[in-house]
């Protein structure tokens, strides 16, 4: 019923910036956190940027100072601002929202992916 779709991702230059979206549609009575993660070659899922309904935000060190996470509750979309991308942000971004369809379930939903390349 929930949907999460990505959109935003491609190819930048280092030190170049770029602006991924996260939109949430379908049977949604509140969406609390929303966040974005990433997983690279021979490492584990990392957790880059989250936001509470309130808009309480946690980054991860890598990225603090370079990237801005945001949300617009009327649309239901997070939006990450990445900011002096660097080779090693290279991957797929993956956006996660703990959502309720009703009022007795909270679950974890998560979009496809949108891939961010960092290359000259």
């Amino acid at each position: 019923q929930v949907q999460l779709v990505e959109s935003g991702g491609g190819l930048v230059q280092p030190g170049g910036s770029l602006r991924v979206s996260c939109a949430a549609s379908g049977s949604i009575i509140r969406i609390n956190a929303m966040g974005w993660y990433r997983q690279a070659p021979r490492k584990e899922r990392e957790l880059v940027a989250a936001i509470s309904s309130g808009g309480i935000t946690t980054y991860a060190d890598s990225v603090k100072g370079r990237f801005t996470i945001y949300r617009d509750n009327a649309k239901n979309t997070v939006y990450l601002q990445m900011n002096n991308l660097k080779a090693e942000d290279t991957d797929v971004y993956y956006c996660n929202a703990e959502a309720l369809p009703n009022w007795l379930n909270e679950y974890d939903y998560w979009g496809q992916g949108t891939k961010v390349t960092v290359s000259a």
